[in-house]
């Protein structure tokens, strides 16, 4: 019923999850990029932990990633954890399309016919995934079972990765001691937050972007009130932002300050009994209020000058608006355009072919030796300490386009999109971006994908000869050796640089961390800094 009087096409703070509404804060792509370990880069089993107080986006965060998932990899979600172990075994078969008829009932029976699956899927080069939401409300006996199948693996691999979401009580309920064992084998936490003040407002902007409003209808005021009655939690700001929408309109206000707002969260967060304590108020005072605001808001403004009308009366210069380029570009550029990783090849001076360009667009690892790719999720923050060009994956309305990072500062960055370079505010590329990014990088074709405690060859000496200049930079210990084993030492030095850079801090050197060392070569493009105007 507001949306006319606001100039929207439709409700823009409805609860009914939609892609198109996502917006991810550094602490949501975080954790995204922790659940895209798990399936992508984990590799070692185990257990993923994802934890968030209610309506803080953990659902959101599983949608997104089941639309990024790796290629080759089957996924059992499972959304009503309140089951025995024997139910548990059976719905994470039947999620996999496991013929179970003859085995339900039986524990031992419902394991060798997932173990049996899970080691024809490893043999196939696929990746098993099981999601369990609200885990909080699984109980011992069945987070028991649940950790039992992590001991399904083969003599090199575990078999099976198991991502766990859930409230801040599952914390608590891991903590237990006899739940120990299982807690050992989290192999990456991650606890989710609200927004912080400015991340409402982006949030807040984003969804009335969305739904084509060309004016923001709450006053600066307004907002901080939003965001301190709904703790920054999304789901509140939805509720009360929808509901001073409604009241916003009721009473023909053209901006909604904060009383509107105060009222609508005493509405949604208490039943309005609040908002009765306060009808002591004079409804005259109230009224005078209001028509005030929308005199202020209405009446021209008389020119201060004669300059300055002459100034209001020229025509605008014909500028194109960042928002409105980016928008025109993403509308008219696909993902398979080869444009960025044809750029990504030039600034590595690597004269690639175009199976090698289509290789490098796989991203899949090693494409020719000495050359990787590199698919992974994070910050902008992590891309600026990175400092190397990066793909980015931009969402539009018809899909996602891929562009170029070419310069990032804490206010702008630069990006190449279609072949047109765009310096734009960093909001408005998170806007459009997901947080999952391709990388390129270098390495000796010798070096293998994955490093560890116990591990021999030239490999690891190239490793320490990494991580001894990541360290001289970060400006943390000094020499650290050399040898061709990996030893205690070294993964000890390897986690403390991990945590560092926002990494899992697993001491393991994956591909995400070999091209985060590598990214401390002096060789190689760097982004740019943007110069940020003085004064």
């Amino acid at each position: 019923m507001y949306l006319d009087f606001y100039g929207l096409s439709e409700a823009p703070f409805s609860i009914t999850p939609d892609p198109r509404f996502v917006y991810l804060s550094e602490r949501h792509r975080d954790g995204l990029a922790h659940l895209l370990y798990g399936v992508g880069q984990g590799g070692s089993g185990g257990f993923v932990q994802l934890t968030g107080e209610v309506g803080t986006g953990k659902t959101t965060l599983c949608r997104l990633l089941l639309e990024q998932l790796p290629d080759k990899t089957r996924v059992a979600l499972l959304l009503n954890p309140l089951l025995s172990p024997v139910e548990l075994l059976e719905t994470i078969c039947e999620e996999l399309h496991l013929e179970i008829e003859d085995a339900r009932g039986s524990l031992k029976t419902l394991t060798d016919r997932l173990n049996a699956f899970l080691l024809k899927a490893h043999a196939a080069g696929e990746r098993v995934v099981v999601i369990i939401d609200e885990a909080q409300n699984l109980s011992v006996e069945s987070l028991e079972q649940v950790r039992l199948l992590t001991n399904l693996e083969t003599a090199t691999q575990k078999l099976l990765q198991i991502i766990l979401l859930g409230q801040p009580e599952l914390r608590e309920l891991l903590d237990r001691p006899d739940l120990r064992q299982l807690a050992q084998r989290i192999t990456a936490r991650y606890h989710l937050t609200p927004l912080e003040a400015d991340e409402t407002e982006t949030y807040v902007r984003h969804r009335l972007h969305v739904v084509g409003s060309e004016r923001l209808p709450f006053t600066r005021l307004a907002l901080r009130t939003l965001h301190r009655r709904s703790g920054g939690v999304p789901r509140l700001i939805n509720v009360i932002a929808d509901r001073a929408l409604v009241a916003g309109y009721a009473r023909s206000l053209d901006s909604i300050n904060e009383r509107v707002i105060d009222e609508a969260a005493d509405e949604a967060l208490h039943g309005g009994s609040r908002r009765r304590r306060r009808l002591w108020m004079s409804v005259a005072a109230a009224l005078a209020l209001i028509a005030l605001s929308l005199m202020a808001w209405r009446w021209p403004r008389a020119p201060e000058s004669a300059t300055e009308a002459v100034a209001a009366d020229a025509p605008a210069a014909p500028t194109e608006a960042p928002a409105d380029a980016l928008q025109r570009l993403l509308g008219s550029h696909q993902e398979s355009d080869m444009r960025p990783w044809q750029r990504l090849a030039e600034l590595w001076q690597w004269p690639a072919t175009a199976d090698q360009l289509t290789r490098l667009a796989a991203c899949g690892g090693r494409i020719e030796p000495g050359i990787n790719c590199l698919r992974a999720s994070g910050p902008l923050g992590r891309l600026g300490k990175l400092g190397r060009p990066v793909i980015l994956r931009l969402r539009s309305e018809s899909g996602f386009a891929s562009a170029v990072l070419l310069a990032l500062d804490e206010r702008q960055a630069r990006i190449e999109l279609g072949g047109e370079i765009l310096t734009l505010p960093r909001s408005l590329i998170e806007l459009h971006w997901l947080g999952d990014y391709r990388v390129m990088w270098r390495a000796p074709e010798w070096v293998p994908a994955t490093l560890r405690n116990g591990d021999r060859g030239p490999g690891v000496d190239w490793l320490r000869e990494r991580l001894a200049a990541a360290e001289v930079q970060e400006g943390l210990e000094g020499p650290i050796g050399q040898g061709e084993v990996f030893d205690i030492e070294l993964e000890r030095r390897l986690r403390r640089l991990q945590i560092r850079l926002g990494l899992v801090a697993d001491g393991i050197a994956g591909p995400e961390t070999q091209m985060a060392l590598a990214s401390y070569d002096e060789d190689g493009p760097r982004l740019a800094r943007l110069e940020l105007p003085r004064g």
